[in-house]
């Protein structure tokens, strides 16, 4: 069963992206904090992303407050079609 953390990044991730089918969400958790991991086709990950990062830092917030509103704390990671955590934030 997805938590509702999973399902706010799912919803939003799949209606941001043009290939819906390929979103992934994943969530583990890690001393106490749920990790939510998001992975998208390799096309969609700019949208996924956004101009400076923007699209994935209001993502965040979102993940942020859904987690706050339930009593947890969670994160975002966006990876890379290879697998591998984004770095999208500039220095």
């Amino acid at each position: 069963m997805a938590t509702p953390v999973t399902a706010v990044v799912e919803t939003a991730a799949r209606a941001l992206v043009d290939s819906p089918e390929a979103v992934q969400v994943s969530a583990t958790a890690h001393r106490g904090t749920t990790v939510v991991e998001l992975a998208v086709a390799p096309s969609d990950i700019g949208k996924v992303i956004g101009r400076q990062g923007r699209t994935a830092d209001a993502l965040r917030v979102l993940v942020a407050a859904t987690a706050h509103l339930h009593g947890e704390k969670a994160t975002l990671e966006i990876h890379d079609p290879d697998g591998r955590p984004r770095r999208d934030r500039l220095g």
